[in-house]
C-alpha cells in the first residue's frame, strides 16, 4: 500500500473528478456501507482510500482484505488527503473508485410484471436515491430518471439509495415524452400522480405492467406529461398540506402497489 499526504496527488485528482462526474463511467462510493453494497452487488473496485486509522476496524477490514484480493489499488490517506476526497462535510474513513455498471435501456421492463418508476425533474440527489431505494424494497422492475432528475449515479445520490442503485436496473432518459412512448410500446399503462383531482391512492389499480410517473420538487409533473398519462393518481391530504416531498409521494405509492399486486399473486395461487 502506498501513503498520500499531498491533496495535489493525482489519485486525490481522480477522486475530486468522479464527485464532479466527469467521466459518467466512474462512481465515487463514499464510506463502508456503499462500497460493501457495490462490492456485494458485483460492481468492479478500482481504487481505494483509506485512513490509516481504519485498517483494522473490525467492520472495514474483511471488506478492504476482499478489495484487495479483487485487484483494487489501496492507498493509505493522511487526514487532510481524506478530506479532499470524501466530498462529505465529515469525510469518511474509506472511499472507492468503481466502474458504472451497464445497464441495457430495456432492463427496467419484465413485461406481465413490469412495475416501473418514471423520475421526472426530481432536482435533489437525496430524493433521487431515496426514491431508487422504496423502489428496490416495494418491489418495483427498475427507475428511469428522465428530465432533469440528478444523477443516480453520483455520490449524493448513491449515498441516499444505500446500494440499491448499483442493484436495482436504473436508466436515464433526456426526454420525458420519449420515455413515455416506449413505456406504451412495452404494454405499461401510464399513470400520472399529480396532488389533487386524480382518483385517490387506494381507488386506483396498480396491477399488471405500469409506469409510474413521479414529478419533481415544487412544480410536479408538467401539464403536457400529465395529459399523456392513461390515469391520473392523487394522495388524500388534510388541508391544509397541498403536497408531499417526491420521495415521501414515491414511498406511498410503491407500497400501495406492492400491496395490491401481492394480493393479486395470492389470489392467483388459490385458483
Amino acid at each position: 500500500m502506498t501513503t498520500i499526504t499531498s491533496r495535489q496527488h493525482a489519485v486525490v485528482a481522480r477522486f475530486r473528478a468522479a464527485a464532479r462526474r466527469d467521466d459518467e463511467d466512474v462512481l465515487l462510493l463514499d464510506g463502508v456501507h456503499v462500497i460493501a453494497d457495490a462490492v456485494a452487488a458485483g460492481v468492479r473496485i478500482e481504487q481505494v482510500a483509506i485512513t490509516a486509522g481504519a485498517r483494522d476496524d473490525p467492520e472495514v477490514r474483511p471488506l478492504l482484505d476482499r478489495l484487495a484480493r479483487a485487484g483494487a489499488a489501496v492507498t493509505i490517506a493522511s487526514p487532510p488527503v481524506m478530506d479532499a476526497i470524501s466530498p462529505v462535510r465529515s469525510s469518511s474513513a474509506i472511499a472507492a473508485l468503481a466502474k458504472r455498471p451497464i445497464v441495457a435501456s430495456d432492463a427496467v421492463y419484465t413485461g406481465a410484471h413490469t412495475f416501473l418508476l418514471i423520475v421526472v425533474d426530481v432536482q435533489d440527489p437525496g430524493n433521487t436515491g431515496a426514491i431508487i431505494r422504496v423502489a428496490e424494497a416495494g418491489g418495483a422492475t427498475g427507475v428511469i430518471a428522465s428530465g432533469a432528475t440528478a444523477d443516480p449515479f453520483g455520490w449524493k445520490a448513491l449515498r441516499g439509495s444505500m446500494g440499491s442503485a448499483l442493484r436495482l436496473p436504473v436508466v436515464r432518459a433526456s426526454v420525458s415524452a420519449d420515455t413515455i412512448a416506449e413505456a406504451r410500446r412495452h404494454g405499461c399503462r401510464v399513470i400520472a400522480t399529480v396532488p389533487r383531482d386524480g382518483r385517490p391512492l387506494y381507488e386506483v389499480d396498480f396491477s399488471g405492467p405500469v409506469a409510474i410517473l413521479i414529478g419533481g420538487e415544487g412544480h410536479g409533473l408538467a401539464p403536457a406529461l400529465v395529459d399523456t398519462a392513461d390515469e391520473r393518481v392523487s394522495i388524500p391530504m388534510q388541508p391544509p398540506v397541498e403536497s408531499l416531498n417526491a420521495a415521501v409521494t414515491a414511498g406511498l405509492i410503491v407500497y400501495e402497489a406492492h400491496r395490491q399486486r401481492m394480493a393479486t399473486k395470492t389470489r392467483k395461487h388459490e385458483t
